[in-house]
């Protein structure tokens, strides 16, 4: 498939625009949490993070249909830093992070007010986690490492397929490096398909993973999940220019 400036432009703006709006509903979410406590306030909160939820899968939907014209362009993205690719699972988080995250803000939590929750007082944030809902985390966690393994396996098979035929035959019959051909650009869409193919399956993966995740928390906790998971995002994001920066990458 060919990669024209016009694809990788629109790559770009969808990633900049996305970013951008991951600003704008940090501090729309930033905001909710100074909701004072009252009968609709849960209300109030699902609602907030229903919109969150459609903003990700209406960013996962648009990115989707350009990958099917430039997926590669997606598992090692120009837009994104070299820090942030570094990390990158089939072109984003793992899954199972969004879970890490959870454990990771309920134990910190759970320090920072130690002796507020010895006094008994409560603020019903993820470090008031539940024995019910932690068994239900761990069981998505379990279920999610699962299902990446599966994908992981995919994407080994995918990248294997490149030692293997019709590309092995193509380049030792290939008279040169530049040379290129009807049966290379076949070989190399057909493969383009099975990669886009499975960044969908991951996408899909990411989204469920994340609405498993909403489901097993109560409002406020899932307003102080997206918090932080936004907060990290910007915060890989802007760290990463800055390590680019010093290391001479514009």
């Amino acid at each position: 498939m060919a990669t024209s400036s016009g694809d990788q432009g629109q790559q770009n703006c969808c990633f900049q625009k996305w970013m951008h709006l991951q600003e704008v509903d940090l501090s729309e979410l930033l905001q909710a949490l100074t909701l004072s406590e009252n009968g609709d306030r849960d209300v109030r909160l699902s609602q907030l993070v229903q919109k969150m939820i459609k903003h990700f899968e209406e960013y996962i939907q648009q990115r989707n249909r350009l990958s099917r014209d430039d997926v590669s362009a997606y598992f090692a993205p120009a837009w994104c830093t070299s820090l942030e690719n570094s990390m990158l699972w089939i072109a984003g988080c793992r899954p199972s992070s969004f879970i890490r995250l959870v454990y990771a803000l309920c134990g910190s939590e759970i320090e920072s007010r130690l002796t507020e929750f010895l006094q008994g007082a409560r603020t019903g944030d993820l470090g008031e986690l539940t024995s019910a809902q932690l068994s239900d985390i761990n069981t998505l966690q379990s279920k999610t490492i699962k299902e990446e393994e599966q994908l992981s396996g995919v994407l080994a098979g995918l990248q294997e397929d490149i030692a293997d035929q019709p590309f092995v035959v193509i380049a030792r019959t290939s008279s040169g490096a530049s040379e290129s051909n009807g049966d290379v650009e076949r070989a190399l869409d057909e493969h383009a398909k099975g990669m886009a193919s499975m960044l969908e399956d991951a996408d899909q993966l990411r989204i469920s993973t994340l609405k498993e995740m909403i489901s097993i928390l109560t409002p406020v906790q899932a307003v102080d999940f997206l918090v932080a998971s936004k907060k990290l995002h910007l915060c890989m994001h802007a760290w990463g220019l800055k390590r680019d920066h010093r290391h001479g990458r514009e």
